[in-house]
């Protein structure tokens, strides 16, 4: 069942927010209401409305105000906003459209060309949406790619450091993929990427992100697991990517990978996590390839089957 688009209305007029409930109901929209500048923007950070119609004139904080607010949010600055206004006055709709405003509608509003115009907002934020989740796709292997990963890492390690909690990473490379292009050639090494980002994927839990790092390079940001539970993960992964057979031609190209663990509680920072389950993957191919390496030497590897 596809979800409505929630349109969020901030208006200090009951009359206003009434009539914009009910033409907008009949659009199949989700409406909520806002009765003020304060309250409008508590509801946009808790509802996230696909659009807003923000009126300018309200007494404890104008549109203007409230939008100027909601752009410099960066968890609210993409939310679409349309003004509404009983003034048509140029200099309104300048300053309006100057502060980051997609489109502005006079009061009292004609009921099609508010329909058309919220339609109208909605399409470009559909459009900008897509462009956001694709730029954060790996498009070969169809997981997230660093992008995502990088966004998704800042964001748990904050979540950690305000409530605690245990957050794990893990690096993980094709063992000899240079020799599978070399010998069955990139439109077959593309193939076997693409079988291991799904065997990747189908051990991962939902709240796991299985990524695309870069060339041959995987990970997973693990939350709420330690490394012993990462490294766990990670040894199901390597089993998955072991059990992967690629036919091309007549010859049968069976991959490996190795993997490096680290967590939170032994780093001081991200970026500190991510080197030392580089450091453990590292070890990982120093040792022999196709097994797992914590961030300490044998934490992990007693997982593994060499």
């Amino acid at each position: 069942m596809i979800k409505p688009k929630k349109v969020l209305i901030v208006d200090d007029s009951s009359d206003a927010l009434a009539l914009a409930r009910v033409r907008l109901g009949k659009e199949g929209l989700e409406v909520v209401c806002a009765d003020g500048g304060k309250s409008g923007l508590a509801l946009a950070a808790k509802e996230r409305p696909d659009l807003i119609l923000l009126d300018l004139d309200m007494p404890d904080l104008s549109g203007f105000d409230v939008c100027r607010a909601l752009k410099a949010d960066e968890e609210l600055c993409m939310i679409p906003v349309i003004f509404l206004s009983g003034s048509g006055g140029p200099e309104d709709k300048v300053k309006g459209l100057d502060l980051g405003a997609v489109d502005y509608v006079t009061k009292p509003f004609d009921a099609f060309e508010l329909r058309a115009r919220v339609n109208a907002a909605l399409r470009t934020k559909h459009m900008q949406d897509l462009l956001i989740e694709y730029a954060k796709i790996d498009p070969l292997t169809g997981l997230a790619n660093r992008r995502a990963l990088m966004e998704r890492l800042a964001q748990e390690w904050a979540r950690i450091q305000r409530h605690g909690g245990q957050l794990s990473f893990i690096m993980g490379d094709v063992d000899h993929f240079k020799r599978v292009n070399d010998t069955h050639g990139h439109l077959a090494g593309d193939r076997v990427l693409r079988e291991i980002a799904a065997a990747i994927a189908s051990q991962c839990r939902e709240i796991d992100l299985p990524t695309r790092y870069g060339g041959e390079e995987f990970a997973i940001l693990v939350p709420d697991e330690n490394a012993e539970g990462a490294g766990r993960l990670a040894e199901r992964c390597r089993q998955a990517v072991e059990a992967i057979r690629v036919t091309v031609g007549s010859e049968t190209s069976r991959p490996t990978a190795s993997f490096g663990v680290a967590d939170a509680a032994a780093a001081g920072s991200a970026e500190a996590m991510i080197q030392q389950a580089d450091e453990a993957l590292y070890r990982a191919k120093s040792a022999g390839r196709n097994r797992v390496e914590g961030p300490r030497p044998g934490l992990a590897a007693a997982n593994s089957t060499p």
